[in-house]
């Protein structure tokens, strides 16, 4: 039997994925002075090209964009085509400090979203008491 349907689970891998942006973020941040250092961000291409397979899809004209079509797999991908400073590095710290508050926001959401359904296993295991 899966508890909860897999929900637990899909929370605990929406969390892992917020971390691994939290620490690509804060990495960002943390060079904002180093020279060169090309700003980096998380890329979830791969997961929805996953979840964009097992779609059924009837493609009813030539021009129509085919499902089974994978694209880019990266995980972690560096902007180099921009700098924003003179020695070089493209750390854009107000785009950086937005995207760390917005996923803060999330993790916050996903935190308390799995307390929820552990409360609830907690109420069933003692019967409502």
């Amino acid at each position: 039997m899966d508890l909860f349907s897999g929900t637990i689970q899909n929370l605990e891998n929406a969390l892992g994925r917020a971390n691994v942006k939290q620490k690509v973020i804060t990495n960002n941040i943390a060079n904002i002075d180093t020279p060169n250092y090309k700003a980096k961000k998380v890329s979830f291409q791969n997961l929805l090209n996953q979840e964009s397979s097992r779609l059924e899809s009837v493609k009813t004209d030539y021009r129509h964009v085919d499902f089974s079509d994978t694209g880019s797999n990266g995980s972690i991908v560096a902007n180099s085509n921009t700098a924003y400073q003179q020695n070089g590095n493209n750390v854009d710290i107000d785009k950086e400090m937005t995207d760390l508050a917005e996923n803060q926001i999330n993790y916050q959401a996903l935190v308390e979203r799995m307390s929820g359904k552990f409360n609830s296993l907690k109420t069933v295991l003692t019967g409502g008491k």
